[in-house]
């Protein structure tokens, strides 16, 4: 055979088989324990207020999350804890139910945050998609997550 038919065979096997060779993510992928900040805006009903957040949170194989965070919105700090359930999907997306505590252990809010897994499972990014507080009233908001493995499974 000619090397430029080598080539092509080889180019043309390599193309169709990249998919498939291309490692599926699993909660596997997400377990461990991430550095995070958050940032943006909450739409309050006293109008928008700057956000910011670092914290720590953790994954477990069955999705299971914990985690700690301090935060400030429009200036009001607060330590908190939170608690959900993570699902990952084959394709690198995720997914976060999140339950947010105060530190007297009362829920605050609930949100979902969407999100994908980067550099082999190192890193997150995500945006919330969703902030409905204790009391039920949903918030608009427009705050992202990027998050750094620090401990824990990596491919």
């Amino acid at each position: 055979m000619k090397p430029a038919r080598v080539f092509a065979a080889i180019g043309l096997f390599l193309l169709l088989a990249g998919p498939i060779l291309h490692a599926a993510c699993t909660s596997a992928t997400a377990a461990g324990t991430f550095g995070f900040t958050t940032t943006g805006t909450l739409i309050l009903p006293t109008g928008p207020a700057p956000v910011a957040a670092v914290g720590v949170v953790s994954f477990d194989l069955n999705g299971n999350t914990t985690g700690s965070q301090d935060r400030s919105v429009g200036g009001a700090f607060a330590h908190e804890t939170l608690t959900g359930t993570l699902t990952v999907n084959r394709d690198c997306t995720i997914s976060l139910l999140a339950n947010v505590y105060d530190s007297s252990g009362n829920l605050v809010r609930t949100s979902t945050i969407d999100g994908v897994l980067v550099n082999n499972g190192k890193q997150i990014r995500a945006i919330f998609e969703t902030v409905v507080l204790a009391n039920g009233v949903s918030l608009g908001s427009v705050l992202t997550v990027d998050a750094n493995r620090v401990q824990g499974h990596a491919k």
